[in-house]
């Protein structure tokens, strides 16, 4: 197989030697842009240029994959990280947002656990969980070590003695005293307050110190372990000492976790669709629930084979009848404000005649700059309309989300909506902008893929002829099991 174009190459050394020698995550992009590979690095500078040295033999130590994807490789990006863990779960996210073709990790639905600890409960509980509740819980995570998260919840339940059972365990319940304990509190790992062996304060109590360790760095509580440990070593009590290292193991696995605002899973959180219009009825202050909305994004790459997307959304679901995909006509170069008006006034003008409704909310995919793009489209609308016929209906509400702090513009508002991060209003309108942004994306994929093809066609250049492949001793090819000779090779 031919290696990578030797100008590409050479270019490629000279950009990956100014790359930081600090964690990251790297992704190898082809020619168009698209992203082949997402992987992480302790050290981007050597990580990466392990890939383009001259004596490195891809092939045998990273596999066929690889190795025909670096003779595609035709720009390599960085993202630095403050440390290794978070270039981990940096990492996981990426992969899971982009899904590139030659990651063969990570591209599955699977998340990272949380311990979750049930505060909304009289007795709140902990758990080790990839499907925490968002509301009435506290939550330590990420973690990157599941098996390690375990093991230190049942380390630390030995010491702080919480309760790992579903049961529903009220403070008001007089039955409580007459129910028997299971194995947990024989061995004294739990305090029983499923049995009434325990007051609500005191296990609060309890509670409160055991998140005070998992908020810390934990080093107290390690020094202290480590120091009944060597004791228990230097007193010949080698199976005590094996069992205080294996929880010393375990509690320090903790520290391989994200931050839980940092680093969302935003497939961790399901949210119920009515929930989230009722909360985006009350911050738009809109006179009704809404139950239409419909999402907007433009994509495009320097320009060419720039597309509209418009996505619909009925009652919180997509409603796939709705949508709709619009080639850019009149805008040449990169101008996403003139694209996001020329979409507008291609869906809309039906609505602006009042000749069809429109939808309670209008979404954007952008900020402040976005937003006033289509308000203006829509004010050039209404004023076309008036002109012809004397009225034009008014827009409905209209919003832009803007990517990375995640806020929400509100037309007639001078200040952007910060809300929090698992508030269900905000989570909807992300689904309504990511699925845009998706649907966008495939249509503009589709045009560039058909755009080569044609340059191919026109420049004569063809495929490769499929090699048949050979029949095994005593196996039947599709042709002789019909009678025909087998094809000459």
């Amino acid at each position: 197989m031919p290696g990578p174009d030797p100008a590409v190459l050479e270019r490629l050394r000279d950009q990956i030697a100014r790359f930081p020698k600090t964690p990251g995550v790297y992704l190898m992009k082809d020619r168009e842009g698209r992203v082949l590979y997402v992987g992480k690095a302790r050290d981007l500078r050597a990580r990466v240029s392990s890939y383009f040295q001259e004596g490195a033999d891809l092939l045998a130590t990273r596999g066929p994959r690889i190795d025909h994807m670096i003779t595609l490789v035709d720009e390599v990006d960085f993202l630095e990280c403050p440390s290794e863990v978070d270039a981990l779960l940096k990492e996981a996210r990426l992969i899971k947002d982009i899904q590139p073709p030659y990651n063969e990790r990570l591209k599955d639905g699977k998340s990272f656990p949380y311990i979750e600890i049930t505060l909304r409960d009289d007795f709140p509980g902990v758990y080790v969980t990839r499907r925490p509740s968002a509301r009435g819980t506290k939550l330590y995570g990420p973690l990157l070590n599941a098996a390690g998260a375990r093991d230190a919840v049942n380390a630390l339940q030995k010491v702080f003695k919480f309760r790992t059972c579903e049961l529903d365990i009220r403070a008001d319940d007089p039955q409580r005293r007459f129910f028997r304990p299971c194995l947990l509190h024989a061995i004294d790992q739990c305090s029983a307050p499923c049995a009434d062996r325990i007051s609500r304060e005191a296990y609060a109590a309890d509670i409160r110190r055991l998140r005070k360790l998992l908020g810390s760095k934990r080093t107290t509580f390690l020094r202290q372990l480590r120091a009944e440990m060597e004791a228990a070593a230097a007193e010949k009590r080698y199976e005590d000492a094996a069992v205080l290292r294996d929880r010393l193991k375990a509690i320090e696995s903790l520290s391989l976790s994200g931050d839980v605002h940092a680093d969302v899973q935003p497939e961790v959180f399901f949210i119920d669709p009515a929930a989230g219009l009722d909360k985006l009825q009350q911050i738009l202050d809109l006179p009704e629930r809404p139950r239409i909305i419909e999402g907007l994004d433009i994509a495009t790459l320097h320009g060419e084979a720039s597309v509209g997307s418009l996505v619909c959304f009925i009652d919180g679901r997509p409603y796939k009848a709705g949508y709709r995909r619009y080639r850019i006509k009149t805008v040449g170069g990169v101008d996403d404000y003139a694209m996001i008006r020329e979409v507008i006034v291609r869906r809309y003008r039906y609505a602006a005649a009042a000749e069809e409704l429109y939808p309670d909310v209008i979404l954007i995919d952008g900020g402040l700059g976005q937003l006033h793009a289509a308000l203006g489209a829509f004010d050039e609308l209404r004023r076309a309309v008036e002109l012809e016929r004397g009225a034009a209906a008014r827009p409905a509400m209209v919003v832009s989300l803007a990517k990375r702090e995640e806020l929400v513009y509100v037309q007639a508002r001078s200040e952007p909506l910060r809300l929090p991060r698992q508030h269900e209003a905000l989570r909807l309108l992300q689904s309504v902008r990511d699925e845009a942004h998706r649907f966008g994306q495939h249509y503009h994929h589709i045009l560039r893929r058909k755009q080569t093809f044609d340059e191919d066609v026109a420049a004569g250049r063809r495929p490769p002829p499929r090699r048949r492949p050979r029949a095994r001793r005593g196996e039947v090819t599709l042709d002789e099991s019909h009678g025909d000779p087998p094809a000459e090779s």
